[in-house]
C-alpha cells in the first residue's frame, strides 16, 4: 500500500500565553480524549492526519488482520510510521496526547508562584520537575518524564495535591525552571527554602583569561551584561554560529589549545555561584574562568548539541565526541563526558585530543641505553611489547612514536583504538565501538584475516583481548600494546593473573616499557644551584632504594652512583648543579616555572632468567630482581638521571614514582 499526504505534520504542543490559558488547554484537551476511544480518531483532533489517508491506513490494517497478520506491523501507529505520514517521534507525541499528556513550551508561559512555592528548589533540580499551576487540589506539574509513577507518588506526598504531570517540550526544562526560581528569596514555606545560603561564596579567582576583544574573557564580560530575555533558546542554540555564548565557547576551546590544555573542566554550582572553568596543563589543574550563573543550562546544552547527545537528559551521565573543525577553524577532536551532580546540575569535561603527529622515538626522553634496547626489539619480525602506566602517562605517545619508527612502506600495520588519538601516514587505524560489538578482541580476530606485519592494540582489558594478542605474536606478528600497571614487572604478573598461559606468553614476551610523566623546568626561567654533597648522597639512597644490605656495603654502593654522576654530570668547576623552578615564572612558560612534560621510564627485557620465572609464575618481586640483576634502570632511577641533567626537579620524580 501507498499512502500519501500533503498536509504539512508538526508536533503536538499546547502554546498557552499564561496560566489561565494553560489550565484551559488541559481542560479542554482531556475533555476531548476521554471522549476519543481510538487511536485514528485522536490523530484527526490533532490535525495531523486527513480522514481520507486515515481510511486508507484503517483498510490496509483490516486487510492484512484478515490474511491472519497480526505481529507489530499492523498496528495503525506502524502503518502512518512505514509510509511517511508520521514520523517516529510525532507518533510517539502522539500516543502521550491521547494518554492525556500532551507536549508544553514552557517559554510561553509564567509559573504560578505559589504552585513553585510548594516544591523546594533543589528537588525541582534534581528531578526536573517544574510546578506550573494549581487548581482545587490538583498541581500541574512539567516533568521529563510524567510516565515516573514514583515520582508522581513522592511528588504527592511532598505537596499533598493531586499531580497532573505533562510533557516539556525537549531542551527547555532546565533553563525554565532556573528562571521559575530565579529571584524567589529563601524562606521557609517557599520554594528556596531548601537552598544552601550563599553569601558567604566567595567569588573565583580568574588566571590567566586574556581581556582583548573577541577571547572568551571579554566574551563572558558580555555575557553578564546580557539581559535576561536576550538569552538563547534551544533552537537558537542549534542554528546559531554567532550569538555571544556560542563565541564564548569557541574562543575557550581555541585558547585552552593554545596553553597545551589537555582537559577543560566546566563545573556548574547552585546559584549564585558561577561556572567554574579550569584547564589542565602539564598534567596540573589551573582556574582559568568563571562564567555567569544563569548560563549555566545554555552552555552545557550547546556542548551537548556540539557532541549530538541527548539535550533532554540531565540525570544519567553522557559521553560523545566533537569535531570542533565543524564549528571553528581548528582542527581539532575532543571527547565529551557529562557527569550529573548535586542540585540537579551537569559538570562537563572536555579531553583535548586534536590530531598531533607522533613524536620521533628519539624526543619522548628515554636514556640513550633504552633507546638503544628499544629498538633493538621493536625490528624484530614477531613477539610482544607493552607500555605499561597509569591513565594519563603517555602510554599512547610512546606506542606511536614506536609504530613510527618501523613505519615502513614494507610493512603492513594495523592499529585498533580508542579513541584514535594520534594519526600517522601508512598506518590502517580502526576506532573501537563497543555498542556494536566492535571490541578490542574482535578487531585482533579481525586483523589476523588482513594479512598484518604489525597490530598495535590500544589496551588489554580483558583475557580474551590477551590471549589472542599473544597468539598472535607466536605466530609471525609484531604485536604492540599498553596496560594499567604500575612497574613493567607488575606487568607480567597482571597478565598470569589474567588467565595467560605462562608457557606461551614467555616465549612471546619481548619487552615491557614502564613510563611516568613529569614536567619539564622551563629552560627560560629555572634556578640553577650546586649540589652539596648531603644532597647528591640523598638523592643515591632514592635511587639505589631500601634494600636490605650492610652500612658498609650501603656506603659503598653510594660511592659507587656518585662516581659515576661526577664522571656524566659534573660541571668545569667540579660540582654538580641541580635546578628548580622559580617562583612566579616567566612568559614563556606562563608563569608556571614548568614547561611541557617528558617521560621517566623503565625498560624491562625478556631473557631465559624472566622467561624460567614467568613459566613458573613467579611474583613480581622476583621478576623485579632478576630485571635489576640484568641491568633494568628503574623508574625512580631514570627520574634522578633527569633532575641530574637540568631537565626537571626532584619534586616531580617523587611525585611521579611515589617514592
Amino acid at each position: 500500500m501507498a499512502i500519501s499526504a500533503d498536509l504539512q505534520v508538526s508536533p503536538i504542543l499546547l502554546r498557552p500565553s499564561n496560566v489561565e490559558e494553560l489550565l484551559a488547554g488541559l481542560n479542554h484537551h482531556h475533555e476531548v480524549m476521554r471522549q476519543t476511544k481510538h487511536l485514528g480518531e485522536a490523530l484527526l483532533l490533532e490535525g495531523l492526519v486527513k480522514p481520507e489517508v486515515l481510511q486508507k491506513a484503517l483498510t490496509h490494517q483490516a486487510r492484512r488482520r484478515a490474511s491472519g497478520d497480526r505481529n507489530a506491523d499492523t498496528m495503525l501507529g506502524h502503518i502512518l510510521v512505514q509510509n511517511g505520514i508520521l514520523t517516529e517521534s510525532q507518533l510517539q507525541s502522539a500516543i502521550a496526547a491521547w494518554l492525556g499528556e500532551p507536549v508544553i513550551d514552557p517559554q510561553l508561559l509564567t509559573p504560578d508562584p505559589k504552585a513553585v512555592a510548594l516544591v523546594p528548589r533543589r528537588v525541582a533540580e534534581r528531578e526536573s520537575v517544574l510546578p506550573l499551576a494549581l487548581q482545587d487540589d490538583a498541581l500541574v506539574v512539567l516533568m521529563a518524564n510524567p510516565w515516573d509513577l514514583q515520582l508522581i507518588g513522592e511528588l504527592r506526598f511532598l505537596t499533598q495535591r493531586k499531580i497532573i504531570p505533562a510533557v516539556a517540550k525537549a531542551g527547555m526544562l532546565l533553563p525554565a525552571i532556573d528562571r521559575a526560581y530565579h529571584g524567589i528569596e529563601a524562606s521557609p514555606g517557599l520554594a528556596g527554602s531548601g537552598a544552601i545560603p550563599w553569601e558567604g561564596a566567595q567569588p573565583m579567582r580568574v588566571v590567566k583569561a586574556p581581556e582583548t576583544p573577541g577571547t572568551a574573557r571579554a566574551l563572558t564580560d558580555e555575557l553578564a551584561l546580557t539581559p535576561e530575555s536576550d538569552e538563547p533558546s534551544t533552537e537558537e542554540l542549534v542554528a546559531s554560529a554567532d550569538n555571544t555564548l556560542v563565541r564564548m565557547l569557541n574562543a575557550l576551546i581555541r585558547e585552552a589549545l593554545s596553553h597545551r590544555a589537555s582537559d577543560i573542566h566546566i563545573e556548574t554550582r547552585p546559584p549564585p555561584q558561577n561556572i567554574r572553568i579550569r584547564l589542565r596543563v602539564d598534567g596540573a589543574l589551573e582556574d582559568y574562568l568563571e562564567v555567569p550563573c544563569r548560563w549555566r543550562h545554555a552552555l552545557v546544552t550547546r556542548l551537548k548539541i556540539m557532541a549530538g547527545l541527548d539535550i533532554s537528559e540531565h540525570r544519567k551521565p553522557q559521553d560523545g565526541k566533537i569535531d570542533f573543525s565543524r564549528f571553528g577553524s581548528t582542527h581539532l577532536e575532543m571527547r565529551l563526558v557529562t557527569v550529573p551532580t548535586a542540585e540537579g546540575l551537569e559538570d562537563i569535561v572536555l579531553r583535548l585530543l586534536g590530531n598531533r603527529p607522533p613524536l620521533p622515538l628519539d624526543d619522548i626522553g628515554l636514556h640513550p641505553d633504552n633507546l638503544h634496547l628499544l629498538r633493538r626489539i621493536c625490528n624484530k619480525s614477531y613477539g610482544l611489547i607493552l607500555v605499561c602506566g597509569p591513565t594519563g602517562s603517555g602510554k599512547t605517545t610512546t606506542l606511536h612514536s614506536l609504530i613510527h619508527d618501523i613505519n615502513t612502506p614494507d610493512r603492513k600495520i594495523w592499529t585498533a583504538e580508542d579513541p584514535i588519538e594520534i594519526t600517522q601516514q601508512g598506518l590502517r587505524q580502526v576506532q573501537m565501538n563497543s555498542r556494536i560489538g566492535w571490541t578490542f578482541a574482535a578487531a585482533m580476530r579481525t586483523f589476523l584475516r588482513a594479512d598484518p606485519d604489525v597490530i598495535m592494540i590500544g589496551e588489554m582489558r580483558d583475557e580474551e583481548t590477551a590471549r589472542i594478542a599473544v597468539e598472535a605474536s607466536l605466530t609471525g606478528h609484531l604485536v604492540l600494546s599498553t596496560l594499567h600497571t604500575n612497574s613493567a614487572p607488575e606487568s607480567v604478573s597482571r597478565l598470569l593473573e589474567m588467565g595467560i598461559d605462562p608457557f606461551n606468553f614467555s616465549d612471546s614476551l619481548l619487552g615491557v616499557l614502564a613510563q611516568r610523566l613529569v614536567r619539564r623546568l622551563c629552560p627560560h626561567c629555572r634556578i640553577e644551584g650546586v649540589a652539596s654533597l648531603e644532597q647528591l648522597k640523598s638523592l643515591a639512597q632514592y635511587s639505589l632504594g631500601s634494600a636490605e644490605t650492610s652500612p658498609q656495603e650501603q656506603e659503598r654502593r653510594v660511592n659507587e652512583v656518585l662516581a659515576g654522576w661526577f664522571s656524566r654530570h659534573g660541571g668545569s668547576d667540579g660540582h654538580i648543579h641541580l635546578y628548580k623552578a622559580r617562583e612566579g615564572g616567566c612568559e614563556h612558560c606562563e608563569k608556571h616555572g614548568y614547561l611541557g612534560r617528558l617521560g621517566v621510564h623503565e625498560l624491562m627485557l625478556n631473557d631465559d632468567k624472566i622467561k624460567g620465572l614467568i613459566n613458573r609464575r613467579a611474583s613480581g618481586s622476583e621478576m623485579r630482581l632478576a630485571a635489576l640483576a640484568a641491568g633494568m634502570r628503574t623508574l625512580r632511577q631514570d627520574g634522578i638521571e633527569k633532575v641530574l641533567q637540568g631537565l626537571t626537579d626532584i619534586g616531580e620524580v617523587l611525585l611521579a614514582t611515589n617514592i
